[in-house]
């Protein structure tokens, strides 16, 4: 998918610019200047009976499978047909992002001095539950159980000897660069603020979903906090009462890139695929391509499949 349009004068390395847009998404960015500014939030809440089902049956095929790996395989799948919401804005100006990538936070250990790290892993249009779930893995092995100090933690540390002074003289240069597409890639792919989407697990250590903020640095639209699972009451159609197990997602997302209505579309795709967690085990029948950055495009998974292999034996 990546490669499907060729980069322009005014394209980044990790966005195309979105020109084909209504008049009034290309002033927003200038009246709401920042993403706090531009914030909205939504819960949505899911009832998990079914998941602990539908895990129980697929352990075997998916080892380790869990809730947050449906969460994730949702939401990638959502920005597969929902283009829109892998959108970033940057400097005023509103970019399609070429890549899917989810940036976590998590704990080396559950202690109250355990270490928290993050890790990015990428993902494809076309990943099913289990590539999702693979990919996870192989992340985590390697920034995490490993002990050894990932890219972002590296460079943390290393303006942790600088002077005050000068670490906000880089911080500056960081952020005016980014602004113009000059940032430094090795930087954007260790940088956990330049991402499709940010995702905690606060229901890992017990805690109810929150509203977490969106960082003004970087390229992250979306921030989702997956909370404990908890027991609600529920009156059913007959009037009698009965108790669900209900897992809470709160979104906070910048309003600049697309319409309520596109927003909610995709929040009723999320709804489906949490719903009926069957679908990610298969990819899906087409992806669909920003329309932003050229005309509409869908594109069948195995063309995407073909492309790739192709483009390995180059």
């Amino acid at each position: 998918m990546q490669k499907t349009f060729k980069s322009g004068i005014f394209d980044r390395y990790d966005g195309w610019r979105v020109r084909n847009v209504d008049a009034v998404f290309n002033i927003i960015p200038y009246i709401l200047r920042t993403r706090v500014d531009a914030q909205n939030f939504v819960t949505e809440d899911f009832e998990t009976d079914h998941l602990k089902e539908f895990i129980a049956e697929h352990q075997k095929d998916i080892p380790g499978l869990s809730r947050m790996h449906v969460v994730l395989a949702a939401l990638v799948r959502m920005f597969s047909q929902r283009p829109y919401l892998n959108r970033f804005v940057i400097w005023n100006k509103l970019y399609a992002r070429n890549n899917i990538t989810i940036a976590i936070a998590v704990k080396r250990s559950l202690t109250d001095k355990g270490e928290e790290t993050l890790i990015k892993p990428e993902f494809e249009p076309t990943d099913t539950l289990a590539d999702v779930a693979r990919k996870l893995q192989e992340e985590y092995e390697l920034k995490v159980k490993s002990e050894e100090k990932n890219g972002s933690d590296k460079v943390s540390k290393f303006f942790g000897f600088f002077p005050d002074s000068l670490i906000r003289f880089f911080v500056f240069l960081m952020r005016r660069s980014d602004n113009i597409g000059w940032l430094p890639r090795a930087i954007e792919r260790i940088s956990p603020w330049h991402c499709s989407l940010f995702f905690t697990n606060v229901g890992s250590i017990g805690t109810p979903a929150i509203y977490h903020h969106l960082y003004e640095f970087g390229t992250c639209t979306i921030f989702v906090a997956m909370g404990r699972v908890k027991a609600m009451n529920h009156v059913e159609s007959d009037g009698s009462l009965s108790t669900r197990k209900i897992m809470s997602l709160k979104f906070v997302m910048d309003e600049r890139v697309c319409d309520g209505h596109y927003y909610a579309t995709g929040l009723r795709l999320l709804h489906q695929y949490i719903l009926k967690p069957e679908k990610l085990l298969v990819p899906p029948d087409k992806v669909e391509i920003d329309d932003g950055v050229g005309k509409e495009v869908w594109i069948h998974p195995g063309d995407l499949l073909k492309n790739r292999r192709s483009d390995n034996t180059r």
